[in-house]
């Protein structure tokens, strides 16, 4: 069977960047569903799971058939070998968005969510770490991946504040222990999004220049 590889590797990053644009979308709305105590957001992000399962699947069909029917090399090589990562990292970014919408609505039926004052600014550097890793994978930037990577620290910290406040909260009132719970676990999976996003910020690197970075320290500087 004759493959056009070229159009194919056009498709292939075209419908890669669609599901990065749907999986950004549902962060969004499961952080604006948090802050604005808004559940028909947290449901939408909750019953959204199938459509990106069925992206990942079909990326990864496509990757299949390529490597098997058109014997790609170096840059196509990396491309499809990035595709197969990022699409696996999207799909996991995607369900840590619908635990936390899940979370939200567990929340708001039996209990009145506690949020620690850390926690916007943990969902919105995350977020932002996501848009940024997305648009560094649609202009194929290097560089924007490496700010991504050293924008983890940031995510860490905030975590790290949290994970404070919850051993502080707890003791201090205990009737609420089960919300200052529920925050920490809401917490524990914008930091496990903002893990991902590094890992595809490490693939993006790989597409680009063929390194891989996975188990080097970020780079310091601009």
């Amino acid at each position: 069977m004759a493959v056009d590889l070229r159009n194919e590797m056009v498709e292939l990053r075209r419908n890669l960047l669609a599901m990065g644009a749907a999986v950004e979308q549902r962060v969004t709305r499961v952080i604006e569903s948090m802050i604005e105590n808004d559940l028909s957001m947290a449901e939408s992000v909750k019953a959204g799971d199938a459509e990106i399962d069925r992206m990942e699947v079909e990326l990864e069909s496509s990757c299949m058939r390529l490597l098997a029917l058109a014997q790609p090399v170096a840059g196509d090589l990396r491309l499809i070998l990035a595709v197969i990562r990022i699409s696996g990292e999207l799909e996991r970014v995607a369900d840590l968005a619908r635990g936390v919408a899940k979370k939200l609505i567990k929340i708001a039926a039996i209990d009145v969510l506690i949020l620690p004052p850390a926690m916007t600014d943990l969902a919105f550097a995350t977020r932002t770490m996501l848009s940024d890793v997305l648009a560094a994978l649609a202009n194929e930037d290097a560089a924007l991946c490496r700010q991504v990577r050293r924008s983890d620290q940031r995510v860490d910290d905030l975590y790290k504040e949290i994970l404070i406040w919850g051993r502080e909260e707890i003791p201090s009132h205990p009737e609420a222990t089960a919300a200052a719970i529920d925050a920490l676990t809401i917490a524990q999976r914008f930091e496990r999004i903002a893990d991902m996003t590094t890992n595809i910020a490490e693939d993006v690197i790989f597409l680009v220049e063929g390194r891989i970075v996975r188990h080097e320290a970020p780079e310091t500087g601009g």
